[in-house]
């Protein structure tokens, strides 16, 4: 498959695994690959973001990401659903990051441990962005995979890169819009 990813998406690929190289994790997983797009300049995607105004906020979506990661990695959503029934989750992570440290819910937190440095995997959620960034560009009829795709794949996936993204205006709806090309309703 990464034979038809584009260099603008190889680079975003690379960037996950540096920011989890970064992040001392062990796999690469979905909000790597948003913190890779968020880096790139001049590529279909970036020019997407911007135009949807992440462009100028992206530490704002790097701090909603954080936020998540503090809390385990719940989204905004499950964190409302556990609300829901009586699970305040602010207040369990404020009582373990008493006890063990400000992070310690952090997936990626590898504090005070060994530096892992082998070959990092993907998490099974980055490999389906991969795989629906593949039948995104499939179901838009181009022939090759580049990052504007792994960006539509993000937003259609269900966790908290999609709903960091929304929460800053960027949708399928609003990116099949700056994109144009009408990213079919097939790959939705």
């Amino acid at each position: 498959m990464f034979e038809r990813f584009t260099k603008d998406a190889r680079a975003v690929v690379q960037g996950a695994v540096g920011h989890a190289e970064e992040a001392r994790a062990h796999t690469v997983v979905p909000e790597h690959l948003l913190l890779a797009l968020l880096d790139r300049e001049g590529s279909r995607a970036s020019f997407a973001l911007a135009a949807l105004g992440v462009g100028e906020r992206r530490e704002e979506v790097r701090q909603a990401l954080r936020d998540a990661r503090r809390r385990a990695g719940l989204s905004q959503a499950e964190t409302d659903a556990l609300a829901g029934l009586g699970v305040d989750v602010g207040e369990i992570v404020a009582r373990v990051e008493e006890a063990h440290g400000v992070g310690a819910m952090s997936a990626d937190d590898r504090k005070g441990r060994r530096l892992w440095s082998g070959h990092r995997s993907f998490s099974r959620g980055a490999k389906e962005v991969l795989e629906k960034a593949l039948r995104v560009a499939v179901a838009r009829r181009e022939r090759h995979i580049g990052d504007e795709h792994i960006l539509l794949a993000l937003v259609l996936r269900p966790g908290v890169p999609a709903e960091v993204l929304a929460d800053h205006g960027v949708t399928h709806e609003s990116l099949t819009r700056v994109l144009g090309d009408g990213a079919g309703e097939a790959c939705a």
